[in-house]
């Protein structure tokens, strides 16, 4: 499996604006093949080094994370964070079975 993690700090720090991208990144929960779970949520901790964001997605393997990138569900998606994060940082990572 293949784990893809990114934490995004928005312009418009806004309740409506933090749950509508929320909304919008879980808009393509089930529509792309090989993603196995995707979770996005507003944080809920509030500290000082905390992102406004979360996403943290699971893919079968690296080829459909690679698939997912440019997978037309997905760039609309991209598109929009785009437009309204100030920042980003981001961790992908083979996910290690025990």
């Amino acid at each position: 499996m293949f784990r893809h993690i990114v934490l995004f700090w928005l312009k418009d720090k806004s309740e409506e604006n933090i749950r509508t991208t929320v909304d919008i990144l879980q808009s393509m929960k089930g529509d792309i093949p090989g993603m196995l779970t995707l979770e996005a949520s507003a944080d809920a901790a509030g500290t000082p080094r905390s992102c406004d964001i979360c996403l943290c997605e699971t893919f079968e393997d690296r080829s459909a994370y690679e698939a997912y990138r440019t997978h037309p569900v997905h760039l609309p998606v991209q598109a929009h964070m785009h437009s309204v994060m100030e920042l980003s940082h981001s961790a992908d990572y083979e996910v290690l079975k025990p």
